[in-house]
């Protein structure tokens, strides 16, 4: 080791914060409480947080997945110049069988005719996601499959921004490829566009007559997420929230659309490169290509230093689907025989082995070693099933992949499901927590989606049994709106799940993100187009609650004026209320008050039992309770001022308002 280095290495170890002891009165709780939980819902994954900027760069767009949808959706043929030629869709010797469809370009004419000196070719255009927005002096990375039928072939791919009926396009940057090669190849170029762009266009044209195939075109920035194919933007608003863990791929997303087992979300098909991944019809009413497939969601977790939560199917179809729904509560489910329950077995069980293996001895761990990663990434968590009705089918088959995954890894926590509505007094409850006491299950995710006022007022956490093994995720919750009062409302039961934290181990908000345009599902954390993502009034109560994290809950530091002292807060239709953090681990604690009230509210704070540093962190959520961050305004965001650190203080809540402050002890 160098000098420098050793220098570096001493005075990072005398910066070093060293673990404390927690004083007395406090309450061990779980410090993995604040997580997030991705679905690919809202069209938030393709023209969202992985980077791509083609739609259909792969022409697998199916009349299946939407009405009027086909190979060509997102894609408009261009001849400038008069050039002439036709397009053939084909699914004879692709690249991959898991990506079958491609274009052919059969080129007529591409040579300018009668006296027009402007564009000339025969070709695609593509506008990627409501428009491709692209910076100035930014570099994207064209990439496109190839394959020439007959003699050589020049290629024209042109950013340009589109000038309007009879004009040519504005050139932001341009390459020529030279095709040459009978067999699919993989051809590339960077363009560097001269100006930013809301609107660019995408053109790829054939400046030769005959044939050539083309498939999997793609324009990818190279400004990415630490450099893993996704949204800096979007990631890192992810990252500002401090998750502990990630959940994927749903949702609903798991157990497939409805159509039958051929379109359950496997994870096997979405690893290796991207044109052997096999897309799939979403759950949701489109198509998702699998570019953000298990080995970036992996990634991904490893870069925010979050616990990678998958979750894979069960063998029993989302009774929610074919209008099941309406049949609540006698939905019929679709079942794979028992017969074939070993593949979904064999699911789980070489998962785990592709994320934890060893790729010298282990043939799925030598695939993620190939992909770039030799370093196990060390799975903890695996969920099976999502919020399916608990039925004797369900049991039959959750018991039989739970028992052969824990006799070949018992290392590995098991996230069972409680069935959706969880929190109510329903046969799905009942049955799922039956089934998690009699397994000695690990953890069990809970789902509901309730309105505000159910989120001001209940507090079942406090009543459940303390003696039982199963711990509670929280998986999917929300308030049914997205104003601050919604907002505070799930602040303020946030605060009792802290309180309860012995409990419940963990839980994420949902869903996470929504495109402008593109949403099927109201209201969620952070809205986006493709410039910028919009933060609710949720995102920065969640924000609050992840960055303050820890191992210890202490109940009575904080007096409500007008409370009964020694009586913890909340209760019941009290819709104000406090917590006391503190994270041994980096030495700070976290006083947290919320006021959903509109009255203003005097709190007495004793922290005397801590010993405190000089200065102390405010941070102050405010507004009326109607307020909305949406894409127009953000009257909602947090304010932040260093004060004087105090151990016996009073503090004054605003009517509608949030406050944490941070102590460095």
């Amino acid at each position: 080791m160098t000098l420098a280095a050793l220098l570096a290495a001493a005075t990072l170890g005398l910066n070093a914060q060293k673990p404390m002891t927690a004083p007395k009165g406090g309450k061990a709780i779980s410090d993995e409480l604040i997580g997030i939980f991705f679905e690919d819902i809202n069209n938030c994954a393709d023209g969202g947080l992985y980077a791509e900027l083609i739609q259909n760069g792969s022409f697998e767009f199916s009349p299946a997945e939407r009405d009027g949808w086909g190979p060509g959706t997102a894609w408009k043929q261009v001849r400038p110049g008069h050039s002439l030629g036709t397009l053939q869709v084909r699914m004879d010797n692709p690249i991959h069988p898991n990506n079958p469809t491609y274009m052919r370009l059969h080129t007529e004419r591409a040579k300018e005719f009668y006296d027009y000196k402007g564009w000339k070719g025969f070709g695609l255009e593509n506008g990627g996601y409501d428009g491709i927005t692209v910076k100035a002096g930014a570099k994207y990375d064209f990439s496109a499959f190839f394959r020439n039928v007959d003699k050589t072939k020049q290629v024209r791919v042109v950013l340009a921004v589109p000038q309007g009926w009879g004009k040519d396009p504005k050139v932001l940057d341009e390459a020529t490829i030279t095709v040459s090669d009978k067999q699919w190849k993989k051809y590339g170029a960077v363009l560097t566009p001269t100006e930013d762009c809301k609107n660019a266009i995408l053109q790829l044209l054939v400046l030769n007559v005959g044939d050539l195939d083309v498939d999997m075109i793609s324009l990818m920035p190279e400004d990415t997420y630490k450099g893993h194919g996704l949204r800096p933007d979007l990631a890192q608003a992810l990252a500002d929230l401090h998750p502990k863990f990630m959940r994927f791929p749903g949702g609903c997303v798991v157990h497939g659309g409805g159509d039958g087992f051929w379109d359950t979300y496997r994870w096997k098909t979405t690893i290796g490169p991207k044109e052997t991944r096999r897309g799939l019809k979403n759950t949701w009413g489109y198509h998702q290509s699998m570019g953000l497939g298990y080995y970036e969601y992996f990634q991904f977790c490893e870069d925010l230093g979050m616990e990678p939560v998958p979750i894979l199917p069960s063998g029993v179809s989302c009774q929610g689907t074919n209008g099941g729904w309406n049949m609540w509560p006698t939905q019929a489910q679709d079942v794979v025989p028992m017969s074939e329950m070993d593949e979904w077995v064999a699911e789980a069980i070489d998962l785990i082995e592709w994320a934890n293996g060893d790729p010298a001895t282990n043939k799925w761990a030598k695939m993620r070693a190939d992909a770039g990663h030799p370093a196990p990434f060390n799975l903890k968590y695996l969920g099976i099933g999502n919020e399916e009705k608990i039925s004797p089918e369900f049991i039959e088959r959750f018991k039989y992949i739970y028992e052969r995954v824990m006799k070949a890894h018992p290392e590995i926590v098991i996230v069972g499901t409680a069935g959706p509505g969880s929190h109510k007094d329903n046969p799905d409850y009942e049955a799922g927590w039956k089934l998690a006491d009699e397994l000695a299950m690990p953890l069990l995710d809970e789902h509901y989606y309730e309105p505000n006022d159910y989120f001001l007022n209940k507090r079942q956490y406090d009543n459940y049994p303390r003696d039982r093994k199963t711990k509670v995720y929280l998986g999917e919750y929300a308030a049914k709106d997205k104003k601050f009062i919604d907002a505070l409302a799930e602040g303020l039961y946030l605060l009792h799940v802290e309180r309860n934290a012995d409990v419940v181990s963990m839980t994420s908000y949902a869903p996470l993100f929504a495109r402008k345009n593109g949403t099927q599902w109201n209201p969620d954390m952070i809205y986006f187009d493709n410039e910028r993502p919009y933060l609710t009034c949720s995102y920065y109560v969640q924000q609050l609650f992840g960055q303050s994290s820890g191992q210890y809950y202490y109940g009575d530091c904080v007096q409500f004026e007008g409370d009964e002292a020694g009586v913890q807060q909340p209760l019941e239709n009290v819709h104000y209320g406090q917590s006391v953090i503190l994270n041994v681990k980096t030495r700070k604690l976290y006083v947290k008050l919320v006021n959903a009230t509109d009255k203003e509210k005097k709190a007495g704070i004793n922290l005397s039992r801590f010993s405190l540093k000089k200065n102390a962190v405010k941070t102050v959520l405010e507004g009326n309770a109607n307020d909305e961050n949406n894409f127009d305004k953000q009257p909602i965001a947090p304010k932040k001022e260093t004060i004087k650190a105090e151990k016996k203080f009073d503090i004054e809540l605003k009517p509608y308002s949030m406050v944490m402050l941070e102590y460095q002890l």
